[in-house]
């Protein structure tokens, strides 16, 4: 930097002063200071390697806009990305060194300490990004900028740490006496500072940064993630070691050191710009030409006019995976998106969807396989994603913890990671392994979950939002969101919506009242509207397409289409088996008498049905009616024709199970004329399970997810079958009709999918020996059991089909309410049109992943445990399969494998006994198990949980003794 220049330009103390001011301590910038000009210029010129290599075309596009043409984009976002630590020109964080603050002191700025310390007191988030609003929004008006554009990027800069404060907040609290933000020649530091760096990276002045549009808040807090993501850059110092001379620190100097860093960390971006797929891409990505329906999702993509969102509905084995995989690449390339996000209902669902596309993105181009990320909480026990880590030693997180480490120990919302005491190591997509880190990756897989709490009130969710705004976001299953979860969901299509994101959205079985909700919320932010109620027409068939879209100025567009399936429907003949519920006030032995009759039925109706082979699948609504029934069967029929799979298995046998199963039941295995299989299952079974089985025989569940598992009967043609199952055939369950009066349900059932559902799909439940013709009449069955009328119900049971309505819907009201205290931006705020104030008011989630969860599920509370077992007078603990590991637990890496593949999941009830549970006292240090509990099991394979045993064996998993 010209020393001379700047001398002639400013009085001596101001030069000194920027020749003195800290922004990382020599602890914390590799053993040099590392002064605040430079940390300004380091992140500017790592922003400009965002935009080059990282940003989606549509970001570039958008911020282009925002500057006042093409060309005009980076160089603001530089700007914005650099200034976010100005705040630091101010006593509220030159005192907090005691080092630099002596220096700083002989440089010629002063404060009191007294004051200081007074109004630190009053106000403890009053420190260097909340300063840094405030002087922003000062010098910005000084300089003459519009209101409008002031009042968004001041927000920008005070909420740097995870939080955005209000406009009443980062006004200076009045015991400071000024001491904070400083006085005096303070004022004109922060003046100079500020030209000086408007200069460095091209501007004339502050006068000529001025945006000519200001962006919608979505596009805001996507660009607020953005300069939190070029900031943890920039304070690694491995790359950016400190500099403390002033004539040294300069634009070119700072480019260079960020480039080395880029390359260092692997950092890239994803498709970049795609060319629109011709007719031909279909079948080279996927090796067969489109069906029907596929060809009509991708079709409506090719005619939206602009990002939207696309609803496809389609029975299962359809192919929405691919229809939606080939939607996204024509909405990526009209709309200029870089990547993608696929959500899926659970973590085992998760899993092979991240083989999948992998092996996609792969097909569009085979250096991106390496840059997919898995996304759960339970990725560690990914075989695949663990292989893509074998090679990495370090740890993602340990170069980033340096980032204002001064005075934010004790801070809600400061940069200090809650998952520091457990990181994860390097990957090829190594920056984006740190904690909330992942949805940045430009290929990203994982639970539903990820996006939800990109709708959460939490800190640091502009680096959620920031990783989502760019990609193209496929959700899968989205009929598994409950009330609840709906509210997060809304909330995040409402946001982007606003940021012109597009969408697809895929299911099996959607309510209208669903469908009508998800494009409601689309538009409504899309429009930055508080509501929107759209005039959505209803698809004239099944399979169908939905596509809805909102020009910047014009009327709500859609595209609705439906067509054939590929497949003929099929007659499934659908027949009652009533079971007797015990009541209230039964004992236990009344309940075991009752359950073992049941299981004994079922065993004789299997018995009949597969009297000349075949296949069956039973699904339980609880894993405790599987195991019960598993055992009932496996004493009837020959050991190796019954399976039993549940969530209560530990990981690794589970995948196994679940393995073994696709296999037996899959389309590869040809079925032996005569042989016979059960697979005894829980919901586990119910989607994305790729298995074809002759008979069903199923507890009752609401329609919708009664015709997800309906969908596992004659999945694949050209399957032996035996005469007699040549037609599929449901046996509906796990509920006792009676005369004259309502059924009544098991209490498994009643407790998950409560009585109003239950009683309306009982109501159109066929009586014996009619049919469902599937998937043909799928949404008419949904859309009977899902409407409001009352007719539906036989009359005697109409006043019960009444109480539970009610029940239903009072409890949807609390539920719906409970998850709005979580929800990013409360009712009637989301038509304002900055982010100030954003975390303000109401309760924040925790940003760790357990709750967040909790945030966004309302389920019983449950908790996971690794087993081990030590016998008695064994000096170590062993796992599961006796292999030894030490006196204190510790794991050798060849049994690691073993351990990590002991984790199960205990049922709710345990949560409190659990929670006294701790990791071996030889897995604190280790990387994968410093936070798991373990649970040692005695040599019988029992343990004690409170007043009650629990066992483990590999035929049954964990049950109650």
């Amino acid at each position: 930097m010209d020393l001379q220049r700047l001398n002639g330009l400013y009085e001596p103390v101001v030069v000194r002063a920027l020749e003195t001011l800290w922004g990382k301590s020599r602890e914390r910038a590799g053993g040099s200071t590392n002064l605040l000009m430079a940390h300004l210029l380091d992140t500017a010129a790592v922003a400009e390697l965002l935009w080059d290599d990282f940003l989606a075309p549509s970001t570039r596009s958008a911020l282009d806009e925002v500057a006042g043409g093409p060309g005009g984009g980076r160089r603001l976002f530089a700007w914005i990305c650099g200034v976010h630590d100005c705040g630091k020109a101010t006593p509220t964080h030159q005192r907090l060194w005691p080092e630099g603050a002596e220096a700083v002191g002989q440089a010629g700025l002063t404060w009191v300490e007294r004051s200081a310390a007074a109004g630190a007191k009053q106000q403890r988030r009053w420190r260097h990004d909340w300063a840094g609003g405030l002087m922003t929004r000062e010098l910005l008006t000084g300089a003459r900028w519009d209101a409008d554009q002031v009042d968004w990027v001041w927000p920008l800069v005070a909420g740097h740490h995870g939080a955005f404060p209000s406009l009443g907040e980062v006004r200076e609290p009045p015991s400071a006496k000024g001491q904070l933000r400083g006085r005096g020649v303070w004022r004109r530091v922060q003046q100079a500072l500020l030209d000086v760096f408007t200069r460095e990276v091209g501007f004339a002045g502050l006068r000529e940064v001025e945006p000519v549009v200001a962006p919608s808040r979505a596009l805001q807090l996507q660009l607020s993630g953005l300069v939190v993501m070029a900031d943890w850059i920039a304070s690694d110092e491995r790359f950016f070691v400190g500099m403390d001379d002033l004539a040294l620190v300069s634009p070119s100097a700072s480019r260079e050191r960020a480039i080395k860093a880029w390359k260092a960390l692997g950092l890239h971006g994803g498709w970049g710009i795609l060319e629109v797929p011709g007719p031909d891409e279909f079948r080279n990505r996927f090796g067969y030409g489109p069906r029907p329906s596929q060809a009509m999702v991708v079709e409506a993509a090719h005619r939206m006019s602009c990002p939207g969102l696309v609803v496809v509905e389609a029975p299962m084995g359809e192919g929405k995976t691919e229809a939606a995989q080939a939607a996204a690449e024509v909405l990526a390339a009209k709309f200029g998106e870089d990547g993608v996000f696929v959500g899926m209902p659970t973590q085992a669902t998760s899993d092979p969807m991240f083989t999948r596309t992998r092996r996609w993105v792969e097909a569009v181009d085979e250096q991106l396989s390496s840059r997919v990320v898995l996304l759960h909480g339970k990725r560690a026990f990914n075989r695949e994603w663990r292989a893509l880590l074998e090679d990495a030693g370090a740890y993602a997180d340990e170069a980033f913890c340096g980032v204002d480490e001064f005075g934010l120990a004790d801070d809600p919302y400061s940069s200090e990671s809650t998952s520091r005491e457990m990181p994860e190591r390097q990957a090829p997509a190594e920056w984006f392994l740190g904690a909330k880190r992942g949805l940045l990756a430009p290929f990203v897989v994982g639970t539903i979950d990820q996006l939800l709490y990109a709708a959460t009130r939490t800190r640091h969710v502009m680096l959620r939002m920031a990783g989502l705004v760019g990609k193209v976001v496929i959700l899968d299953e989205v009929h598994a969101c409950d009330v609840y979860m709906s509210q997060f969901l809304h909330e995040a299509l409402r946001w982007l919506g606003q940021a012109r994101v597009p969408v697809i959205v895929l299911s099996a079985t959607l309510a209208p009242a669903q469908r009508q909700g998800l494009v409601d919320a689309y538009l409504a932010g899309a429009a930055s509207r508080e509501e929107l109620r759209a005039q959505v027409p209803k698809p004239s068939g099944y399979p169908s397409v939905t596509a809805a879209w909102l020009p910047v100025s014009g009327e709500a567009q859609f595209q609705v289409e439906a067509t054939d399936s590929w497949r003929e429907d099929l007659p499934v003949e659908v027949r009652v088996v009533p079971e007797a519920v015990p009541g209230a006030g039964s004992s236990s032995a009344e309940r075991e008498r009752l359950q073992g009759e049941a299981d004994a039925r079922v065993g004789d109706l299997l018995a009949g049905e597969l009297i000349d082979g075949g296949t069956a699948l039973v699904i339980r609504n609880s894993v405790a009616r599987a195991q019960s029934l598993y055992e009932t069967l496996r004493e009837r029929f020959e050991h190796d024709e019954v399976r039993l799979l549940h969530s209560r298995f530990t990981v690794a046998r589970r995948a196994d199970l679940t393995e073994e199963c696709l296999r037996l039941l899959g389309p590869e295995t040809p079925r032996p004329r005569g042989g016979r299989l059960i697979l005894v299952a829980t919901q586990l079974a119910e989607q994305s399970f790729d298995v074809d089985a002759d008979v069903l025989v199923t507890d009752l569940a609401p329609v919708d997810l009664l015709l997800q598992r309906v969908g596992r009967l004659h999945r694949h043609e050209g399957t032996w079958r035996p005469e007699g199952l040549r037609t599929p055939k449901v046996f509906v369950t796990g509920f006792e009709p009676r005369e004259c009066r309502e059924p009544t349900f098991v209490y498994a059932s009643e407790k998950i999918y409560g009585s109003h559902l239950l009683l309306r799909t009982a109501a159109v439940l066929a009586d014996a020996g009619e049919t469902w013709s599937v998937p043909g009449e799928v949404p008419r069955l949904v859309e009977q059991v899902y409407g409001a009328d009352p007719a539906l119900l036989p009359a005697a049971w109409r006043g019960a089909g009444e109480a539970a309505r009610q029940e239903q819907e009072e409890r949807d009201r609390s539920r719906a309410e409970a998850a709005r205290q979580f929800l990013l931006t409360p009712y009637g705020e989301h038509e304002k049109r900055t982010l100030a104030g954003l975390h303000y008011g109401g309760s924040t989630a925790g940003s760790d992943e357990s709750s967040l969860q909790a945030a966004v599920r309302d389920g019983d509370e449950s908790v996971e445990v690794v087993l081990v077992v030590r016998e008695e007078g064994d000096e170590v603990f062993r796992t599961l399969a006796g292999r030894a590991l030490s006196v204190n637990g510790d794991v050798a890496p060849e049994v690691l494998d073993e351990v990590l593949g002991s984790v199960v999941r205990l049922p709710s009830k345990f949560t409190q006994e659990a929670s006294s549970l701790s990791p071996l006292p030889g897995w604190h240090g280790h990387p994968w198990l410093r936070r798991s509990r373990a649970l040692v099991l005695n040599a019988s394979r029992t343990a004690q949980l409170g007043d009650t045993t629990v066992s483990y064996d590999n035929e049954f998993g964990l049950r109650q003794v």
